[in-house]
């Protein structure tokens, strides 16, 4: 078995569904706490399979986690779980501290615990695999040189601070404690079962409704743009073949600027290209993101498959359109969040 945490998330949800994809794949122990951000239906395709076991609870309920471990023995804990949007740590950062700080120390701790209890053999073959973001280093010109693993830690949000923090914990319990753990920060990630609130659903559903899509700014901030099965495949990579103690930086040499996006959204769904209005920059807004994954590319061999992003934004697009049941009902609680927060 593994234990996969925030694996009814987006990111999480998309790599249980391409681990299981695999029938001679190890189970799944699935721990989600089921915030907004979760969402049972992506995993329905899992429901007639007995390797995945969901758990509906905390990372940061340490009694939990423990029986988990001791039940199911995994061999490995992918870390996925965490509070991810940059707007929502504006407007509340204490649930991201709990969750991306506190919550992360509580798996620590109990990986250590239980990876220390383990026989020779199985501590050697024990992996701890922490999942966090570019964001934690802060914000290119458009010029300087994109993100490595040497890249020093200048966060800008409540979100990237307290990712920024749990990254440094799993760091030290590897150096003070042993733990073996590999940890790696990913690019932006688009793909089906994307919680709408963030950017490229949300202007896919904006336009499904008849809503003009909305730009902070002049749209010029860029992000470095990775298909969700990429990030699954990289993390499959690393746990796999991973040098204990190091991060890899993981990446599909997307960059587009925001305006681009929703242009290339527009034209693929028949509407103008300047079919959209710009709003208020939001406080705080890095302006680029980028990563050079070389380490991981020539190192571990990894190469990502959706390496056209005009493609894999087609095909999202066309998942957008056949599951508005999926997508629906979150829409219209995220929609009632901002408005009450006077956006």
């Amino acid at each position: 078995m593994i234990l996969v945490t925030g694996g009814a998330g987006f990111i999480g949800g998309n790599f249980v569904l391409d681990w299981l994809a695999n029938p001679t794949a190890e189970g799944v122990v699935n721990l989600d706490k089921l915030t907004y951000a979760g969402n049972l239906a992506t995993l329905d395709p899992l429901k007639n399979d007995p390797r995945h076991i969901f758990v509906h609870g905390d990372i940061g309920d340490k009694e939990l986690v423990m029986k988990l471990l001791k039940e199911h023995q995994p061999r490995a804990i992918v870390n996925f779980a965490a509070e991810s949007h940059v707007d929502r740590s504006i407007h509340g950062p204490a649930e991201f501290i709990s969750t991306n700080v506190v919550g992360s120390f509580n798996l620590l701790e109990c990986a250590r615990e239980y990876w220390s209890g383990l026989d020779v053999s199985s501590r050697s073959a024990f992996r701890f695999h922490h999942v966090s973001t570019d964001e934690v280093y802060g914000s290119l010109s458009l010029t300087d040189p994109a993100f490595t693993e040497t890249n020093s830690y200048e966060p800008n949000s409540p979100y990237s601070a307290s990712k920024a923090a749990s990254d440094h914990l799993v760091r030290a319990w590897h150096h003070t404690y042993g733990l073996p753990v590999l940890t790696t920060n990913c690019s932006n990630n688009y793909g089906p079962y994307q919680h709408v609130e963030k950017f490229i659903p949300r202007q896919i559903t904006n336009v499904i409704r008849g809503i003009r899509p909305k730009l902070y700014g002049a749209g010029e901030n860029v992000r470095d743009w990775i298909h969700a099965n990429d990030h699954s495949s990289a993390v499959l990579t690393i746990l796999d073949k991973g040098e204990m103690g190091e991060t890899y930086l993981i990446g599909a040499d997307g960059e587009k600027n925001n305006k681009e996006v929703v242009e290339l959204i527009l034209t693929e769904m028949g509407q103008p290209a300047d079919a959209y209005d710009h709003v208020t920059d939001r406080a705080g807004h890095d302006l680029r993101y980028a990563i050079d994954s070389t380490k991981l590319r020539t190192e571990l061999g990894w190469t990502p498959e959706f390496s056209n992003f005009e493609s894999g934004l087609a095909d999202t697009i066309q998942w957008y359109r056949e599951n508005e049941a999926w997508w629906a009902p979150t829409k219209d609680a995220t929609e009632a969040f901002y408005a009450s927060k006077g956006q």
